[in-house]
């Protein structure tokens, strides 16, 4: 999640569990606290893949979490002469305001490695975007009151409300995202659609407009539906070319990143470059951010591999307003074959 909303979820558990003796100074500490795991973003690595593969690695595991939250408890203890809080409460509130980070982080698409040094999949719930506001503003709306007014009864009610509300409102999204799968899954089946696996995410800022992809050993297929829509949904299949690897040597990177979406991925060739996609994060819908050069052609028509660099496109914000729109009119139809020979996508 963006980094406000990371801030004043701890700066909220914080303020409501500290913030009766330690007032303002508990939700500072608290907003400061979250915002630790994201520090990773100032290591450099030598390639875009490497850097997306090892953000929300190591700083958001519950196990690095956890051991620094004991510490952080027990230093506490040393330090304060006076105790106004158990070293037990204390290291509760410490922990609540640090694994919410990535346990928040993983209920969107990018991937979180919450088990590091161990290595499944990350996790990748994607029920919510990546910013949204309205699970961000009730937490907003009692951080800033406390931070401004102080701790009282009613900023504390603020605050604790925040958390519900925004609890609740993440818990809407993960129903509201298996109900839109279901509904995309039935009418994938009555297409006449094979698959052996499925992944499903919410599109920009809402949580009532889904992208469901399936996929097979050929293709891939991308359903666009609302939970509001009426009718059939729009999608397109496309061949995700992965047969293409045959020709590519071994190369860790590309491997890497399959391993880090879940092999949610596809290649496309465009004159001499191969061109790997991360298909979690917008591919059909125009949104084609995490798009990487992973091996160049020679003149003998043999692949090398290179260091992966970024595919130059730029994310087309003008595309926002026809995805909203779409949340409640399904005409017309989103324009995803044209978007898609923008993007320079198919078969090869």
């Amino acid at each position: 999640m963006d980094s406000l909303t990371q801030a004043v979820l701890g700066a909220s558990i914080s303020g409501a569990m500290l913030g009766r003796h330690y007032g303002r100074k508990a939700v500072i500490a608290g907003a400061v606290l979250a915002t630790l795991p994201d520090l990773d973003v100032f290591m450099r690595y030598a390639d875009p893949i490497s850097s997306m593969t090892y953000h929300r690695g190591f700083s958001h595991s519950l196990f690095v979490l956890t051991a620094f939250s004991v510490l952080l408890a027990l230093l506490w203890r040393v330090l304060r002469r006076r105790q106004l809080y158990g070293v037990g409460w204390v290291f509760l509130c410490v922990w609540l305001t640090l694994i919410t980070h990535p346990l928040l982080d993983a209920f969107t698409s990018f991937g979180t490695q919450l088990w590091w040094p161990l290595t499944p999949t990350p996790a990748s719930w994607a029920s919510i975007f990546i910013i949204d506001p309205i699970y961000t503003l009730p937490l907003t709306f009692g951080a800033f009151a406390a931070l401004i007014a102080g701790i009282k009864p009613r900023t504390l009610k603020w605050l604790r409300w925040g958390l519900l509300l925004s609890t609740a409102y993440l818990a809407w999204t993960f129903g509201a995202k298996h109900l839109a799968q279901y509904r995309a899954l039935d009418q994938f089946r009555q297409q006449g659609v094979a698959f052996s696996d499925y992944y499903s995410t919410t599109t920009p800022f809402n949580s009532l407009l889904w992208r469901v992809i399936v996929r097979n050993d050929e293709q891939h297929c991308e359903k666009i539906i609302s939970l509001l829509d009426t009718q059939p949904s729009e999608s397109i299949c496309l061949d995700h070319n992965h047969y293409v690897l045959q020709a590519v040597p071994p190369s860790a990177s590309i491997d890497r990143l399959r391993w880090f979406t879940g092999d949610w991925v596809r290649f496309d060739v465009h004159e001499d470059l191969l061109i790997m996609t991360d298909v979690r994060l917008g591919a059909a819908i125009g949104l084609q951010h995490f798009r990487f050069v992973v091996a160049e052609q020679t003149l003998t028509g043999q692949w090398e591999n290179v260091l992966p660099y970024r595919w130059p496109e730029k994310l087309d914000w003008g595309l926002i307003k026809p995805l909203l729109t779409r949340i409640y009119r399904q005409q017309p139809p989103l324009p995803l074959q044209r978007w898609v020979d923008n993007a320079k996508m198919g078969a090869l």
